[in-house]
């Protein structure tokens, strides 16, 4: 450990012993109880989504849409989208209507993870996706992490996501534990045979370009254990309850409308769907011989001088950038094609 960094986490330590404040003394020994019995990381993959630097809001970077795209396509359409319906509802004049277009048709034509409108500079952004993991498995929800005020399992509306504003700032850590983390995965590569020479090194000089890592809040989502380990099935979703709402909906009616389940295995899962929600907080669910487990998702930025890290060389997309919407005039009319 450098001196510098053993200068940062002495730091957190005194600030959390300065703040006397019960609650963040819990999570604190919450995340060392994880860290002993989780004590390895899972990659998930790659995650993407957008960043934007207004000068207006102040120099840091801040998260434009939640973080949960699998391909950096996506999250271009994401903006691409963003900028089409900012042009259409929230311009000014069509002046300003008109340099927003512009960044939209760039965003068209070409995989382009950097444009620029009214003076606001907007990045497609790379993170990776992890999980703790143990002897048992992956690691479930801790008991202080955030839940829903007044969890609803009929509500099909999600929770807000608190990657939306959230500011891409390395120096924020939550206590010691929090800054040991970020220390480690600032040295974390891929590496091993099942990903691509080029993966690897893609990663290893993310590392030197992009140093400085910030980790994102934390998400909740759906594993199946299977013969070949953990499976993610579902969505990330911002807290234990949505994620567990997702379980309860999909054993009780939709994988039986996806999947075409006869009568008996209908009811089979029906009835387990139910068992899950009348245990409340339960974080495992077994229906036949499968065992589904809601699970703690963690992500992390790489920020480098320019900022955060865009996608990389070796990232892969299954399709190109495209029209989305209709043809936006600068006058504020919409021409719709016939």
């Amino acid at each position: 450990m450098t001196d510098d960094w053993k200068r940062r986490l002495d730091a957190l330590h005194a600030e959390l012993v300065r703040r006397d404040d019960p609650v963040a003394w819990v999570t604190e020994a919450d995340a060392v109880e994880a860290s002993r019995r989780y004590p390895h990381i899972a990659l998930r993959g790659p995650v993407f989504g957008i960043a934007a630097r207004d000068p207006a809001a102040g120099q840091r970077w801040r998260l434009l849409k939640p973080m949960v795209d699998g391909m950096p396509q996506q999250a271009r359409d994401g903006l691409n989208s963003h900028l089409w319906f900012k042009a259409k509802d929230g311009a000014g004049d069509p002046a300003a209507r008109r340099e927003l277009l512009a960044a939209v048709a760039v965003l068209e034509r070409a995989p382009a993870d950097e444009v620029e409108a009214l003076g606001v500079r907007y990045r497609v952004v790379r993170g990776d996706e992890f999980a703790r993991t143990g002897d048992d498995g992956l690691e479930p929800p801790r008991p202080t992490d955030p839940e829903t005020t007044a969890p609803s399992w009929e509500d099909q509306s999600a929770a807000p996501s608190p990657d939306v504003g959230f500011v891409l700032d390395p120096g924020r850590d939550e206590g010691p534990m929090a800054g040991a983390l970020r220390l480690g995965l600032r040295d974390f590569t891929y590496t091993g045979a099942r990903f691509p020479a080029d993966v690897r090194a893609d990663s290893a000089r993310a590392t030197r370009t992009h140093p400085d890592v910030v980790r994102l809040p934390v998400g909740f989502s759906v594993a199946e254990r299977d013969d070949s380990g953990w499976t993610p099935c579902g969505s990330l979703a911002a807290t234990p309850h949505e994620a567990r709402r997702t379980l309860y909906e999909g054993m009780s009616r939709v994988w039986a409308m996806l999947y075409r389940f006869d009568e008996r295995k209908k009811a089979l899962y029906a009835r387990a769907a139910e068992a899950f929600r009348n245990a409340g907080r339960a974080d495992e669910a077994r229906v036949e011989d499968r065992l589904f487990r809601i699970c703690r998702v963690e992500r992390m930025v790489r920020l480098g001088p320019d900022g955060p890290e865009p996608p990389r060389p070796s990232d892969v997309d299954e399709y190109g950038p495209m029209k989305l919407h209709p043809t936006l005039h600068e006058d504020g009319t919409v021409q719709f094609e016939d």
